[in-house]
């Protein structure tokens, strides 16, 4: 691509990303996703075949369904209340839009269905940057309107997308859709949350991105795209082949590790609310993304490359793709735990 197309989409990125998140005018905040649409675009296109395209067609058109029915929602409101303002919204239909929009945005379920599919068709650097920054402007617009939602459709979706990301993600090979499943769940902690404590949405969000952009710097170096690849590690890079596992445990939320510190509190958050059932559904259902977790780090960590001789390494060209910040990203994947707030959290 060339380099002044992708600094002014990556400017557009940014700049309708930070419009949403700063803006408290509804028309500014709907600019502001629709710049985010356009310019990821491009970018879910960046490798030109059939399949990008069928990927980048999808996401444009659940983007702008979603979309519509934001700026359907907006227009009632702005009728209703005489205000663009998002601190008005005193029509229940207003809230119902708003909120089936964004959750089609976030990719949750009942509407998670873009999502696998589009993640599959690009490239991992594009599928990095769908499923992380693209979550930044719809979880800040939800952050914004948390006392005005309605806690049954939240609770509801966010149930159902920790099932599916967990129920989905089983039977999968491709490490991509896999990712996309991880994200769908991980999107159900997020929203669960929002009623009870907005605060522990967004350090779940930013454990989140941290440990998603980790896992996919990772597979990038040596272009993982498969399980089955994933066993052609050890004789490649055995310090890629460590980094993978921990990272998986850590998206687990298994104890020590980064992982655990946003689930802990959510889990706690919940059960003070005395909304114990839910968190307990949760748990259980997130057994199910620690199951494909275990099925990654077996091809990584327990399987070997078949060799008829005695040697155990692989001849290969040496990878040149940049791993400046990767040993941080991994450092901070697995041992932030430590600096968690403990003695707030227990009162």
């Amino acid at each position: 691509m060339n380099p002044m197309t992708l600094f002014t989409i990556l400017v557009t990125l940014l700049t309708g990303t930070t419009l949403t998140m700063l803006s408290s005018h509804w028309l500014l905040i709907w600019t502001g996703l629709e710049m985010n649409t356009l310019a990821l675009i491009p970018i879910l296109m960046k490798k030109t075949n059939p399949r990008s395209t069928e990927a980048a067609t999808k996401y444009f058109l659940t983007q702008t369904t979603a979309s519509m029915l934001l700026m359907m929602a907006i227009l009632i409101n702005m009728t209703s209340s005489g205000q663009w303002t998002t601190t008005n919204m005193n029509n229940p239909s207003t809230t119902l839009l708003v909120t089936l929009a964004l959750i089609m945005k976030l990719g949750l379920s009942p509407f998670h269905f873009w999502v696998p599919e589009v993640t599959q068709g690009v490239p991992l650097t594009s599928g990095m940057i769908l499923l992380t920054w693209q979550k930044l402007a719809p979880i800040s617009i939800l952050f914004q309107l948390a006392p005005l939602l309605s806690p049954h459709i939240i609770l509801i979706s966010a149930t159902l997308s920790i099932l599916v990301g967990g129920w989905g993600g089983l039977n999968q090979t491709q490490l991509r859709k896999i990712m996309a499943y991880s994200s769908i769940s991980h999107m159900g902690w997020t929203t669960a949350i929002l009623i009870y404590n907005p605060s522990t949405t967004i350090l779940n969000l930013l454990v989140y991105i941290l440990l998603t952009l980790t896992t996919f710097n990772l597979l990038t170096i040596y272009a993982n795209h498969t399980t089955s690849s994933l066993a052609l590690l050890w004789n490649k890079n055995s310090l890629i082949a460590l980094a993978i596992p921990l990272t998986l445990l850590s998206l687990g939320g298994l104890p020590p590790l980064t992982g655990f510190l946003p689930k802990w509190a959510i889990i706690q958050e919940m059960v003070k609310n005395n909304n114990i059932i839910m968190p307990t559904f949760m748990a259980i259902a997130a057994l199910l993304n620690l199951y494909f977790y275990m099925r990654l780090i077996y091809s990584t960590a327990l399987t070997m490359f078949p060799t008829t001789n005695n040697t155990k390494t692989k001849w290969r060209f040496e990878s040149t793709k940049q791993t400046l910040f990767l040993p941080t990203l991994v450092i901070l994947s697995t041992l932030l735990l430590p600096l968690a707030p403990i003695p707030p959290m227990l009162d």
